[in-house]
């Protein structure tokens, strides 16, 4: 089945194209690079791994309820449109947040993917170009799994959101080499970590954990090589320079806020937009998962060397500037021994399972004799 016919409603073209600016560099310097940056590039080459096996495609998902999050977290909640809805009607809102959450991801992913290939090309260095390689395999796995995830378990795909499309345009359209980064790495990849974190730990189903605890692993990466990159490149621009980049992330932190917003699934129940709108506005729920959204982000921007005074009224807009104390190392420790201790729970699991079997073998064999 086409990818089209499971889309709630029809997408504007089928190809979304961005004309191509900005220089591809190369350099004939092959022996020097950055031991940090290096070392990173030789834990992404260690840590590739292969989403048709890694991943327990078997688990079964009710597309029902895909997630198992509690209704709590759904923007209808509580209103008058909730308090009609049957179990059935219920259900499948479950199935279409589920759809729009994981649709933008995977959306996200395949844009990641485009800007780590722009970087392979644009970036001068030949350390950044190592691991930008790297990283442009990571996201095409993601988005090759969000993909699987969506056709095989949901059955249901939401188009790109405006603000998210928005935002990778702006990133894409910059010639300047260094827009990727600030645009991907830091913002995209810096809420995406956020919100994979805040399912991967309140899902009670085994597959989506899986997912999102295994691809954040490798964004916990990702995030650190744009953190290294730009705090080197940063320390060399101008004030000027640099108030540009903070008005890119002023924008882009707005429009990624607004992204989450989710009143497309609501206009697809027949709710009114500025209806639809008001109740996501109005979600308690909703004001949570915003503000720890930019849990990652809010440092990272302040280690690179961002934080400009109208950077941060923006933030104290926000109600998240308290966030750039927070230890982004510990939070990618965290994210790097979830997905480890997961994989040692399930290792152990078959090998028990394995063992078992031949146990039984054996008693069998003993009953035959």
């Amino acid at each position: 089945m086409s990818t089209h016919d499971l889309y709630v409603h029809e997408t504007d073209a089928p190809l979304w194209q961005i004309p191509a600016t900005g220089n591809a560099r190369f350099t004939w310097e092959y022996d020097d690079g950055r031991d940090r940056l290096l070392a990173l590039y030789q834990k992404g080459k260690d840590k590739q791994w292969d989403g048709q096996r890694r991943i327990d495609w078997d688990l079964e998902v009710d597309p029902y309820d895909p997630l198992g999050t509690p209704d709590e977290a759904l923007t209808l909640y509580g209103t008058p449109y909730w308090d009609k809805m049957n179990e059935a009607e219920r259900a499948e809102l479950r199935r279409h947040y589920a759809s729009w959450q994981f649709s933008q991801f995977l959306h996200g992913e395949q844009g990641a993917m485009v800007c780590a290939a722009r970087i392979v090309e644009s970036v001068p260095d030949m350390d950044a170009k190592f691991y930008s390689a790297t990283q442009t395999m990571d996201e095409a796995r993601h988005a090759e799994i969000y993909g699987r995830f969506l056709h095989e378990k949901v059955g249901m795909l939401y188009p790109i959101n405006d603000n998210l499309q928005s935002l990778l345009d702006d990133t894409l359209r910059d010639s300047r080499w260094d827009m990727p980064y600030l645009g991907m790495q830091v913002l995209i990849e810096g809420l995406a970590l956020a919100a994979f974190g805040m399912i991967r730990d309140t899902t009670d189903k085994p597959l989506p954990k899986q997912i999102l605890a295994y691809v954040m692993q490798d964004e916990a990466r990702h995030v650190a090589f744009g953190r290294m990159a730009l705090r080197d490149y940063y320390k060399q621009l101008t004030d000027a320079e640099l108030r540009e980049r903070e008005e890119f992330v002023i924008e882009g932190c707005y429009l990624m806020r607004d992204r989450l917003k989710g009143a497309e699934v609501l206009e697809n129940f027949g709710i009114p937009h500025a209806e639809a709108d008001a109740y996501s506005e109005q979600s308690e729920f909703l004001q949570l998962f915003r503000k720890l959204l930019f849990s990652r982000i809010v440092p990272c921007v302040r280690d690179i060397g961002l934080w400009g005074e109208r950077l941060q009224r923006a933030y104290v807009d926000m109600g998240v500037f308290d966030m750039g104390d927070h230890n982004l190392d510990q939070l990618m420790a965290q994210d790097e021994e979830i997905a480890e201790k997961l994989d040692a729970e399930r290792f152990a699991a078959e090998e028990a399972e394995r063992t078992a079997e031949v146990a039984e073998a054996i008693e069998e064999g003993k009953t035959l004799q």
